[in-house]
């Protein structure tokens, strides 16, 4: 899946106002993470994570990981918050119109 610039920029405003809901700590990626994400991600399409303090992974490294494992784009990264974005399989939701 290939974003677009313009789509980019799109998710990130539409993201500023989300409130972290995934949190990586001192465990790291752990595969309950994984499914978690994916299961936020199916129902949601756009969520933004967090990196704790206790985390021995830097929070570009931690997007990476996360966003590979659950086969999400990573929209941005800011001090110790990401944002992951993937479009859902689910028709009982509202999707994200990308321009």
């Amino acid at each position: 899946m290939a974003i677009t610039g313009k789509q980019v920029r799109q998710l990130r405003s539409l993201a500023h106002h989300l409130d972290p809901i995934v949190f990586i700590g001192k465990q790291g990626i752990t595969p309950t993470i994984v499914a978690q994400t994916n299961s936020l991600l199916e129902g949601k399409e756009l969520i933004k994570c967090t990196v704790q303090n206790t985390s021995d992974l830097d929070t570009q490294e931690a997007a990476f990981m996360l966003a590979d494992a659950t086969e999400s784009e990573m929209i941005q990264v800011i001090g110790y918050k990401f944002v992951l974005y993937r479009e859902s399989q689910r028709d009982d939701i509202e999707h994200i119109q990308l321009v």
